[in-house]
């Protein structure tokens, strides 16, 4: 994580995306979805990691997100660190997947170019928080994250979509706690 981001302020609400390497649609399975979805949760209960909204689309992610702790830039690397280990492995054991060699060999051709792997690359590198700092912004965020689905064409509405917190914010039971964005 670039030394930048150690200054901004925790509590504050920021916008993060992240995504696979090269937009490889990994998250086209439930195994891979719950393997993420386990990562952030991981991150909320030990970590501090806050949830004001997330969308897992099949090649990217995005959350809406704060810390009560100081070290958030911390949160941020160690949100992407632990899905870029394990979600490799769960394609190297899944025998079932039929794009295995392919993504694997993706991963690990990127992870011998980047002295910061020891094996695979799973993800892009780059993390540029949104620091929403408005009302108006972090419900402009909101309302784009959760129509990603539907402008994509899985759902014709954001709460049937089972990887996102719109089924929260629509009084549904979703698979992350989150904090509401007033």
């Amino acid at each position: 994580m670039s030394e930048r981001y150690k200054g901004r302020d925790s509590q504050q609400l920021y916008f993060i995306s992240f995504a696979t390497l090269n937009l490889i649609d990994v998250f086209t399975r439930r195994l891979y979805n719950y393997t993420l979805v386990d990562s952030l949760r991981y991150r909320q209960q030990p970590k501090g990691l806050k949830i004001h909204a997330w969308c897992l689309m099949t090649n990217h992610a995005h959350l809406i997100t704060s810390s009560d702790t100081d070290n958030f830039s911390h949160i941020l690397r160690d949100m992407k660190r632990r899905p870029a280990k394990t979600l490799p492995l769960a394609i190297e054991r899944n025998r079932q997947e039929s794009r295995r060699e392919w993504m694997l060999w993706m991963f690990e051709r990127a992870g011998r170019r980047n002295a910061h792997n020891t094996k695979y690359q799973f993800g892009q590198q780059e993390n540029h928080p949104i620091e929403l700092n408005t009302n108006e912004l972090r419900q402009q965020r909101l309302r784009c994250l959760h129509q990603n689905p539907v402008a994509a064409g899985f759902v014709d509405a954001p709460e049937d979509f089972l990887y996102s917190s719109a089924r929260n914010y629509a009084g549904r039971r979703g698979l992350l706690k989150v904090l509401f964005i007033g």
